[in-house]
């Protein structure tokens, strides 16, 4: 513990508050919550930037429950005291069990809705009491639902780009008290967070934490690799199958379509992953990061859809068919998905970008997923050629604040690992589009059952939820059992030492006891005998000359 830092309990906070905080484990605060939760105390607006995974969220978190304490002991009118608006459901259900482990030993004073589901606004408005939050897309139901009085309230706002994206500024003050406290943190400023700035902050302090937007190489190494779109799937393989990278590992996928392709490759080599994207019920996708966070899956397939903007342009006068050909295939998605920003994967190793993000904004959002806190994590990117000049503003932007920042070459030599190249191409015959789409009808199916079953049985039964698995085969390809286990000549001679395969053998059933073993060599050798093509003996006729005689007789 530094003897120079502020400390949680020279803060002013409440004796329950601190106790949740010591059952968390959380020793000290982070630099935003040390610099953060005092100014907030004051009742100062914020504007602050700080890491991923650098715990923005208790930063605000923390403040707000103290003011609804401190409100409680001289109100005790009932009041919703807090909005906090996230932009996904994902982030929301993140945030919502925060709040309740921070409000454990003050529950009753102090209760937390979450307004980003489905349920009916008037059920909702029922049960809130002191604090709410919700989706960005849901700010005018959200502000209306919470019945915001002209006293002191206060609002966050939690990755700003995204916010306007959902057009938060067609709502306007006419929605929040006269008077209120607002807090906006994210990762990454652009230009969007200046026009927030304006919108609803006033005279705020200006938080710039930790110059770079990403660890230093000493916490966070980064590699690129140039290959061409066949090179991905082999590389992926190899990296997967013999196990040269290690821990939990993230990888990012640019669409649906590709992402089940990949699951399915995978499959071939009986590599299990799970899939994340907009498509999925917001209850699966929800458990499937839990069960991830305690350690059930090895892999996530997640795709980071641009789905909550507007499209890009098409060039050629070619954008209104393309708006309209993507508004018809994203009919059945959530747009309030969102796995790359805020969700707080626990001790993931490895992010792997397989398709490139769009956007040195995604890239930093998808990387910030590892190497939290104090922890270590690597950053990989398959480049294509035609890739390498976004490559390049990439590394501009990283290496403008912070020159240990820069992506270093993945040394790999594609020439040695030529010889599993035939077996992912015998793979990628097996995954084709109808072995896709049959696959995501029936992930999307399944999940369905499973998110009915997560919202009705699983609260009368907590210990079978921890049983439900979304990491199982779909199989709608052609499995070939050869392509499971790795030959050892084929692996190379460079990366024996380190490969570590995993090889499945077929279990071979062994007669139980010494008895049982006599008369099983006992039947085999008589077998033997009675087969001419083994014994190479025929009876037959002296079988038939000896029924014979013995007739006559």
């Amino acid at each position: 513990m530094d003897a120079g830092r502020l400390q949680f309990h020279e803060m002013g906070l409440d004796d329950r508050l601190l106790k949740a905080l010591a059952d968390l484990g959380w020793a000290q605060p982070t630099l935003i919550q040390e610099k953060a939760i005092p100014l907030a105390l004051d009742g100062k607006d914020l504007l602050a930037r700080a890491r991923t995974g650098s715990g923005k969220t208790a930063a605000y978190a923390v403040p707000i429950i103290q003011h609804i304490l401190s409100v409680k002991q001289a109100v005790t009118e009932q009041a919703v005291r807090a909005l906090i608006l996230v932009p996904s459901k994902e982030l929301g259900q993140q945030v919502q069990k925060m709040i309740r482990e921070l409000t454990a030993f003050c529950a009753r004073d102090v209760r937390v809705v979450d307004l980003s589901g489905q349920a009916e606004l008037s059920a909702q408005r029922r049960n809130t009491k002191r604090l709410a939050f919700g989706e960005c897309s849901r700010w005018k139901a959200a502000t209306s639902l919470a019945g915001f009085t002209d006293t002191e309230q206060h609002l966050f706002r939690c990755r700003a780009r995204m916010g306007m994206s959902f057009n938060v500024c067609a709502y306007p003050h006419s929605h929040l008290p006269k008077i209120y406290q607002a807090f906006l943190m994210s990762a990454t400023f652009n230009e969007d967070v200046q026009s927030l700035k304006k919108l609803v902050l006033h005279n705020p302090v200006t938080l710039k934490l930790q110059g770079s937007q990403l660890p230093g190489s000493s916490q966070l190494t980064q590699y690129h690799i140039r290959c061409e779109e066949e090179d991905k799937f082999l590389l992926i393989y190899t990296l997967l199958k013999l196990a040269l990278v290690r821990g939990k590992t993230l990888i990012f996928i640019e669409t649906i379509d590709r992402c089940y392709r990949l699951k399915l490759f995978l499959e071939q080599f009986s590599i299990p992953a799970c899939v994340l994207n907009s498509e999925l019920p917001v209850h699966s996708r929800c458990h499937i990061i839990g069960q991830f966070n305690q350690g059930f899956y090895d892999y996530i397939i997640a795709t980071d859809e641009q789905s909550l903007g507007d499209p890009p342009a098409l060039p050629g006068g070619q954008g209104k068919k393309g708006k309209k050909k993507k508004a018809q295939g994203s009919s059945g998605r959530d747009k309030e998905y969102s796995v790359s920003r805020g969700i707080d994967f626990q001790n993931v190793a490895n992010v792997i970008n397989f398709d490139f993000p769009p956007t040195v904004e995604s890239y930093i959002h998808r990387v910030g997923r590892t190497a939290r806190a104090d922890n270590r994590g690597t950053a990989l990117t398959f480049v294509l050629h035609t890739q390498l000049p976004m490559l390049a503003e990439i590394e501009d932007a990283l290496t403008a604040e912070n020159a240990d920042c820069a992506l270093k070459p993945y040394e790999f030599k594609m020439q040695e690992i030529e010889g599993f190249r035939y077996r992912c191409r015998d793979a990628m015959r097996s995954v084709t589009k109808q072995a896709v789409k049959e696959a995501r009808l029936k992930e999307i199916k399944q999940e369905l059952l499973n998110s009915e079953k997560l919202k009705t049985y699983f609260d009368d039964n907590p210990r079978d939820f921890q049983l439900l698995r979304h990491d199982k085969a779909l199989h709608p390809a052609i499995i070939k059992p050869h392509l499971r286990n790795v030959p050892e000549y084929l692996i190379p001679p460079t990366l024996r030492g380190v490969a570590h395969p995993v090889i499945r053998k077929k279990r071979q059933r062994r007669p139980q006891g010494i008895a049982g073993g006599r008369e099983m060599k006992n039947f085999k050798q008589q077998h033997k005998k009675r087969n001419p093509l083994k014994s190479f003996r025929y009876t037959g006729k002296q079988g038939q000359g000896k029924s014979g005689r013995g007739a006559k007789s």
